[in-house]
């Protein structure tokens, strides 16, 4: 027998209550911030357009007119998000672009709009907005609290004419006869009603004035569509910079490595072929010998083909999957080594996002045998949501000596390029002393983040 929780819903009212205290905090906070920001930026503005034609210092006070606006625009969006309002991206400020040099600085200050915007917001638009709502709040807290507590304090609520009664002004709206009434106790109760009235409607009021707020921010403030195209684009040529820098290091290192090994030894075999050749008639038992280390050679040359080979995708990866492959490499690693798979069932990965986290786990598990004097490794894959996508973590730890860290032309160099060839990321820590733990995030397509992990 199954028994149903029944989940009792929560009281919309209250609810808004929950953040109307950091709302109110907001109103009465973003008045100064907003009187602050005008008056800076209202002054470096004028400055700047009245000393513009003075050896271009005007040029460089509007310059600093932009990043005062910019301030004040990220302190009212970080205010906002404070007080409970959902978060506005942050728009792009090019400062990559702006620390290339003078030109590139100019070009990303002037020629961006957001600046701009965030100048207009702080200066105009914010300024006139926060003054009515500013006065809004203010007005409606105090009738609320005056209006509850005053006749507490005072015992008397005074109406500033003798002559006239707040009481029996309201109650002769109805038609009520207060000639019998004390005026005093039906002042009170008039003025406790209005401010208990002040003090109910305040959320709507603060959510609203809050909402106002955010609604401008949004429409001034927040990132532009081009601003995610701008940065994909960045990414992606990043990413094919990589890619083409790691598969030009992969070629290097092939080449050399064939070089050095199978094409030495097949060069050697083949003169020892040559010189038993000549000794088959003079000499058999010589060529013999010259034969046997033919075979040798040929071995050990196989062996290190064999090797090599492993630089490419293995077959077993592209039957099995990338577990079955890297349970083959840890096997043969010659470091202890165990391998934890915690990967969302069924996942199918791109090939290129395979074959990356293959050599990664092959390569450093190769970096842990040479430097590392480790005694245990161990290789983990899981999968995680972050920055709004799904990601494989691909993660090699160790017991070692500790102190691993990407250098020009090593071993981790090569790991980190092919990682961004992918769009991908490494993380390393490694303090001296160990243990060692470089973690290759490498970007998976956005269905797989329905797939919750299992344990394989």
């Amino acid at each position: 027998m199954t028994t149903d929780t029944v989940t009792k819903p929560r009281n919309p009212y209250w609810q808004l209550w929950r953040t109307t205290p950091k709302e109110v905090l907001y109103l009465m906070l973003s008045f100064p911030l907003a009187m602050t920001g005008f008056g800076v930026a209202i002054s470096l503005v004028a400055s700047g357009v009245g000393t513009l034609a003075v050896f271009l210092i005007g040029f460089f006070v509007m310059i600093l007119a932009l990043y005062i606006g910019r301030g004040f625009g990220l302190a009212e969006i970080n205010l906002l998000e404070w007080a409970g309002r959902e978060k506005i991206a942050r728009p792009d400020w090019q400062d990559d672009r702006a620390a290339t040099g003078f030109g590139g600085w100019l070009a990303a200050t002037l020629g961006n709009a957001h600046y701009w915007l965030y100048l207009l917001h702080t200066v105009i638009l914010n300024f006139v907005l926060t003054l009515v709502t500013w006065t809004i709040s203010v007005v409606w807290l105090s009738v609320g609290l005056a209006g509850i507590f005053a006749w507490l304090l005072d015992g008397e609520v005074q109406t500033g004419d003798p002559d006239w009664s707040l009481g029996e002004w309201f109650f002769g709206l109805f038609g009520v006869n207060t000639a019998s009434w004390n005026l005093e106790v039906a002042d009170n109760i008039v003025v406790f009603v209005v401010g208990l009235i002040f003090i109910a409607t305040l959320p709507f009021v603060t959510r609203g004035l809050v909402l106002t707020h955010w609604w401008l921010a949004r429409a001034l403030l927040s990132a532009f569509k081009s601003d995610g195209l701008r940065r994909e684009v960045q990414s992606l040529e990043e990413s094919r910079g990589a890619a083409l820098s790691a598969e030009g290091h992969s070629l290097r290192r092939l080449e050399r490595d064939i070089h050095d090994g199978p094409q030495q030894r097949l060069v050697r075999l083949q003169m020892d072929l040559a010189a038993a050749e000549r000794q088959l008639d003079a000499d058999p038992e010589k060529a013999r010998v010259l034969l046997a280390e033919a075979q040798t050679q040929s071995s050990e040359a196989l062996e290190e083909l064999r090797a090599l080979s492993r630089g490419f995708a293995p077959p077993l990866l592209l039957d099995r999957g990338l577990v079955a492959a890297l349970e083959s490499v840890v096997t043969r690693a010659a470091v202890p080594t165990t391998l934890t798979a915690e990967l969302p069932t069924p996942l199918v990965l791109p090939g290129e996002v395979e074959r990356a986290s293959y050599f990664v786990v092959a390569e450093l598990l190769t970096n842990v045998a040479k430097h590392s004097k480790a005694s245990h490794a161990g290789v983990h894959l899981a999968t995680e949501l972050s920055d709004d996508r799904p990601w494989l973590l691909v993660q090699v730890t160790d017991d070692g000596q500790g102190g691993a860290a990407v250098l020009a032309d090593h071993g981790l160099a090569g790991i980190e390029e092919r990682v961004r060839g992918v769009g991908g990321r490494l993380e390393i820590t490694s303090p001296e002393g160990g243990p060692t733990a470089v973690t290759a995030r490498l970007p998976l397509p956005k269905s797989s983040a329905d797939r919750a992990p299992v344990d394989l």
